[in-house]
């Protein structure tokens, strides 16, 4: 009976548990230009601040020999100065390959990292674009954690990203 009445008292304690899930959508245009090279993307959630939060995703060429794809990830000038520059690449579940036109779905989970350590507050999913011979785009999209209902959010892109959307789900 009492370690019944202890385990209820430390699940009072520990608060209301809550499961949620943070879907993107990042939309890579198709652009009809002389050379084309695939963009590079960072994607990071920043507190109301502009403060960085946490890492999503980082595409770039991580095939290049002796790591010189990451030269280029500073053209990512946001993220570089936010985080980036203080990263020791490629990050496990963070970094992946740059990605061709069209749109790519990433799925995150209250449960795991890096939803599961967020503090309640509002915040930005940011998405940050930087392409060889094309230019740089940066799109904010607002949201607030913990997710209480079902809310969808988006960004529309002018010319390295078409639409960015976040779904979020309790």
């Amino acid at each position: 009976m009492r370690k019944h009445l202890l385990f209820s008292l430390a699940l009072l304690l520990a608060g209301p548990a809550f499961a949620a899930n943070l879907d993107i959508s990042v939309e890579i245009p198709r652009l009809d230009v002389a050379e084309y090279h695939r963009p590079y993307i960072a994607i990071w959630l920043e507190k109301s601040d502009q403060s960085h939060a946490a890492d999503l995703a980082v595409w770039y060429d991580v095939k290049m020999a002796d790591k010189k794809g990451e030269k280029w990830l500073k053209d990512l000038r946001q993220w570089w100065r936010k985080s980036g520059r203080n990263l020791e690449l490629p990050v496990d579940g963070v970094s992946g390959a740059t990605q061709a036109a069209g749109a790519h779905k990433l799925h995150y989970s209250s449960d795991k990292a890096p939803l599961k350590d967020l503090a309640p507050g509002n915040y930005f999913v940011v998405v940050e674009a930087a392409r060889e011979v094309g230019e740089r785009e940066l799109l904010r999209v607002p949201f607030t954690w913990p997710v209480q209902q079902p809310a969808q959010q988006q960004a529309q892109g002018k010319q390295e990203l078409g639409t960015v959307s976040i779904q979020l789900k309790p």
